[in-house]
């Protein structure tokens, strides 16, 4: 399958019985997922910040994005949850 699975993952995904790739009710939890895997990465610059007493640049950069898209994951799931119960 190799090259084929990059071009039309559809067409591996069903070989094995399966319709499709996300099922409904599951990429919310995928959000979730994603955005405590970022929220734990920022916490753990932040313990090594506080270990080594200082933040460089590059670190303080990866900080703040993981930190922003860990939150825009959560508002877009909220969101969804919220619509999905009809409020």
């Amino acid at each position: 399958m190799g090259v084929g699975a990059i071009a039309k993952p559809a067409f591996v995904t069903t070989q094995f019985g399966i319709l499709e790739l996300t099922p409904a009710g599951c990429s919310d939890g995928i959000l979730f997922t994603v955005a405590a895997a970022l929220v734990g990465m920022a916490a753990g610059r932040l313990i090594s910040a506080a270990v080594d007493r200082s933040i460089d640049r590059a670190p303080l950069g990866y900080f703040v994005l993981e930190v922003v898209v860990a939150v825009m994951l959560l508002a877009v799931a909220c969101c969804r949850e919220s619509e999905a119960a009809g409020t």
